[in-house]
């Protein structure tokens, strides 16, 4: 066989929420239903998203997540940011829901998250394979995303990137690494140094 087609279906507090969140990114809803159990199914392109209601869900505790593979991320993700600045004024980066930024990786950008109102994780990744990183800002660079855009982790990934960032020369990729930096400080609260805050751990990664 081929041409199947596989879909996932993330649980949610709210089908309408959920919905008015994707249809920020640019989704359609192409079915819904409210009873006997609400249900809404959404479609950006050929990317399918499906959503049910589950009494009791904590979007914060949630472990759901799916894979979705493109050819490139820029353009996903630019079109992504555009929806969220349009309603909100700006890049959803802390709490739930937000989006990771894709990270500078040998010159080219890696992939990035959606995490929706329900604590789902949409992992947005190449379909090639990137090399591994180069140089030791780099790794670092890849090291804090693992923890922070993975794990939830965000004060390590810090105490990560201020480590590696003092023995950094002045480069694109440093700049780079200090846009991180920031970020993770506004994830935090505005606090200014790894040391001064804490942040609760996301399970798995």
């Amino acid at each position: 066989m081929a041409n199947e087609l596989t879909i996932p279906l993330l649980p949610c507090v709210s089908i309408d929420e959920t919905a008015s969140f994707y249809e920020m990114l640019g989704f359609s809803v192409t079915y819904r239903q409210t009873r006997p159990n609400p249900y809404v199914a959404l479609q950006r392109e050929d990317i399918n998203l499906h959503f049910y209601e589950l009494d009791g869900h904590v979007p914060e505790q949630s472990h759901s997540t799916c894979v979705v593979i493109v050819e490139d991320t820029g353009p996903l993700f630019e079109a992504f940011a555009a929806g969220m600045r349009a309603v909100h004024g700006k890049v959803l980066v802390s709490g739930i829901p937000r989006m990771t930024r894709p990270r500078l990786r040998n010159d080219r950008y890696t992939g990035f998250s959606v995490i929706d109102p329900g604590g789902n994780w949409i992992r947005v990744n190449k379909a090639t394979q990137e090399p591994e990183a180069r140089t030791p800002l780099a790794r670092a660079m890849e090291n804090a995303a693992r923890q922070a855009d993975a794990r939830g982790d965000e004060r390590q990934a810090l105490k990560i990137l201020e480590g590696a960032l003092r023995r950094a020369e002045p480069s694109p990729e440093r700049d780079e690494a200090e846009a991180f930096r920031d970020e993770l400080l506004e994830r935090l609260g505005g606090t200014t140094s790894a040391g001064s805050t804490s942040a609760g751990r996301r399970p798995g990664a």
